[in-house]
């Protein structure tokens, strides 16, 4: 079988500066200004979700009682991209629809922690106590963190997506890798239609001393990506979940489905961070997924030193004009759905008619390297 075309059929978002395409193309633009909360976290600021109505997407509240924020994150942009899709109330294609989920490992007891911490110094065998504790106050998911892999299920429970379900842990890019499955086993014809996304809770007050520890945090007043590195680099953690609609393009059409755009290539890597490195594995991740001269570029670039500056000059050189629009600016940092969300605003931005084509770059703030290509369904280049 030829390889066949992977359509783009429904998006669903939802970040700090609003939920859906519209708010957050808007966002991505610059035309709004990041939603930003500086005293949440103080001296660290988060591009904060606040005040969702959850309920819309996810009605029982026995289901809300027992999910975290990013897993409603997750199911609320979840049922966005099958709203959006026209699949939300077709339960023979959502059953045999696959899942792809990227996620991290889930919010953790804050209190079971802090115990832990507390008693620890002032044991006489500390390993012991850890150990004692560790086994006794575990959570019924297994361990105190939530399990990364809850996120499927629950957007399996309640939208009712039941076809084969995966879950890709690995920071941003997980995303990438979680999409790149999903085309491959739909242009391969292994598979007709896949949901795939993730979510992710930066209102965290573990994962910012996680990520501080590193000396990742940016904690000096906001200005783009692009201006830190000379600045000493650094990120800002942000919230939302973004999840695609991805159809071969023979499913989509037979169904009569609106199509947002064309998922061409994805290139994917994983260089170690030595200098030079990621310039060169952008470059090379370009040349093979090959867009034209007119694509705009979405960048999912953190503004860490190093990885972002090489990031900047490798699009400056294969593409020296381009517009490039930061997600990061405008978001902050989503990591496991950083990469879905660019290629989500990708899609709405072609479907808009802002530009034939779009190359979304994703660059980890500690590993990994995607470039992805997507152009206009009805347009074709070779």
């Amino acid at each position: 079988m030829s390889a066949r075309d992977v359509v783009v059929t429904g998006t669903g978002i939802v970040t700090s500066a609003g939920t859906g395409i519209e708010a957050n193309l808007a966002a991505l633009r610059g035309e709004t200004a990041p939603v930003l909360n500086a005293e949440m976290f103080a001296p660290f600021s988060v591009h904060a979700v606040n005040d969702l109505a959850f309920e819309t997407q996810i009605p029982k509240k026995s289901d809300l009682r027992q999910m975290e924020l990013w897993q409603k994150l997750g199911v609320y942009a979840a049922g966005l991209a099958l709203d959006d899709s026209g699949l939300k109330d077709d339960a023979d294609l959502k059953n045999i629809m696959n899942l792809i989920v990227a996620a991290g490992g889930g919010e953790r007891d804050y209190a079971v922690d802090g115990q832990i911490l507390t008693q620890l110094p002032h044991q006489a065998d500390p390993e012991a106590f850890l150990n004692e504790r560790l086994m006794s106050d575990v959570r019924p998911t297994l361990f105190l963190a939530q399990l990364s892999n809850l996120l499927a299920g629950n957007i399996s429970i309640v939208h009712g997506v039941t076809g084969a379900s995966r879950t890709f842990m690995g920071e941003e890019q997980s995303g990438v890798d979680a999409v790149r499955i999903a085309h491959a086993r739909i242009r391969s014809g292994q598979n007709d239609i896949f949901l795939v996304g993730g979510s992710y809770n930066g209102q965290r007050p573990d994962v910012l001393m996680h990520y501080e520890l590193g000396h990742l945090l940016w904690k000096k007043p906001l200005k783009s990506v692009w201006d830190r590195p000379a600045d000493g680099g650094g990120f800002v953690m942000g919230s939302g979940g973004a999840f695609l609609v991805l159809e071969s393009r023979e499913h989509a059409e037979r169904r009569g489905a609106r199509i947002l755009a064309r998922l061409d290539e994805i290139g994917s890597d994983l260089t170690r961070r030595q200098p030079g490195n990621v310039a060169r594995s952008v470059t090379r991740l370009w040349n093979e997924v090959a867009p034209g001269p007119d694509a705009v570029v979405v960048s999912n670039a953190t503004g860490v030193v190093g990885r972002t500056d090489e990031e900047r000059a490798a699009i400056n050189e294969r593409a020296p004009d381009a517009r490039i629009l930061s997600t990061h600016d405008a978001f902050g940092q989503l990591m496991e759905a950083q990469a879905p969300l660019g290629i989500a605003l990708a899609a709405g931005l072609i479907a808009q008619g802002e530009a034939p084509e779009a190359v979304v770059t994703s660059v980890g703030h500690w590993r990994g390297e995607g470039v992805i290509r997507l152009s206009s369904a009805f347009e074709r280049r070779f």
